[in-house]
């Protein structure tokens, strides 16, 4: 695990990076992330949000660290050996997000990627940019700008 490459390809295709969560598979773009690191238990923030497993020192840098299972509805994560949190950049705040394993770093053409069906409401439309079909599996493409909005950031950090 470590740094994660950024694609500069002027071309039709988007970089991904996807993982397990709450039992599904998601992914998000890898320009939104920084670094994958294995597990290491965060220190807990007494009475934070349920989503706010508590806080990891990163290089110096105090960053909030997320169950992402949570934040998304879903039950929380069991941590296990494969267990990951991904480190992520949005609005110029640093965020650790818990899943239960990182699979794959993909490339997929941007023509592949479906729209959210209607009958997901308002938030899950928000939460999800687009699914992702590969073969007979379907993955979630997760808009991080809208899970970790900049008022849910600031929350998660207090």
């Amino acid at each position: 695990m470590g740094a994660v490459p950024h694609s500069t390809a002027t071309d039709g295709n988007l970089e991904v990076v996807a993982f397990s969560c709450g039992g599904q598979t998601f992914c998000l773009r890898t320009l939104s992330i920084r670094e994958i690191r294995g597990w290491s238990q965060p220190t807990a923030i007494p009475n934070a949000p349920r989503e706010v497993v508590g806080a990891l020192n990163l290089r110096g840098h105090v960053i909030p660290v997320i169950d992402l299972a949570c934040k998304l509805g879903l039950d929380a994560t069991a941590i296990s050996d494969r267990s990951a949190i991904v480190v992520t950049e949005i609005d110029d705040q640093v965020y650790g997000l818990v899943v239960e394993r990182v699979s794959d770093i993909l490339s997929v053409d941007r023509s592949a990627i479906q729209p959210v069906p209607d009958m997901m409401g308002e938030i899950g439309r928000a939460f999800v940019s687009g699914i992702i079909v590969t073969g007979k599996d379907m993955i979630c493409l997760l808009n991080l700008d809208h899970i970790l909005g900049r008022s849910e950031a600031s929350a998660a950090a207090a």
